[in-house]
């Protein structure tokens, strides 16, 4: 089975090509991007982004999570294709860590000329829908950095409810940081969705 192209109202969610690879670094880079995510190196050298491209097929097809590119609608067509790199602006993706739990844990950036524009909570709405379809998952969680509380704005946004504060969990750049956790059920995901 291959990965499928998600849309949304205003935007194509399709598998990402080493073709975007420059468009990642250019965006990904950015210093703020960075700043906001655990895995995102600063300085994002050149070849990262084809790397870690390329282990994106073997992820899904190994059931251990789906990654994909966020393009504007009307930059490039419905299918991988036709779209070109410039077209993203940004990434998402569920992580599994253990399929037996139908658990997954959603991870996103936009590219920081995009944001303010709901992109995000939009890519989100999509990629929840797919995960609580297709991938029958039973609980997305999520996390993000205390000091980026606009993350767990889009957290809120998607449904999600606080979890609560995860002390100095992670460290990025030499420095402790704690996290925010959220997460909600399928079964309060689609409860949400019947009452839109």
């Amino acid at each position: 089975m291959s990965q499928p192209i998600l849309e949304t109202k205003r935007l194509i969610l399709r598998p990402l090509t080493t073709s975007d690879g420059k468009q990642v670094q250019k965006l990904a880079g950015d210093e703020e991007i960075a700043a906001r995510t655990l895995s995102i190196p600063h300085p994002y050298e050149d070849g990262m982004a084809e790397a870690w491209i390329s282990s994106l097929e073997s992820q899904f097809k190994d059931g251990r999570g789906v990654t994909y590119a966020v393009a504007l609608r009307s930059s490039g067509g419905t299918d991988s294709e036709n779209s070109n790199s410039d077209s993203l602006i940004g990434c998402i993706g569920l992580e599994i860590d253990d399929i037996r739990h139908d658990f997954g844990e959603i991870g996103f950036w936009i590219g920081k000329p995009f944001w303010g524009n709901g992109y995000c909570t939009e890519a989100g709405m999509g990629l929840m829908d797919y995960g609580f379809s297709a991938m029958q998952l039973n609980c997305i969680s999520g996390n993000h950095f205390s000091d980026n509380p606009k993350s767990g704005n889009v957290m809120r946004k998607l449904g999600m409810e606080y979890e609560g504060l995860l002390r100095q969990r992670k460290k990025k750049n030499g420095e402790y940081k704690d996290l925010c956790v959220y997460s909600v059920l399928r079964e309060d995901y689609l409860a949400g969705q019947n009452k839109g």
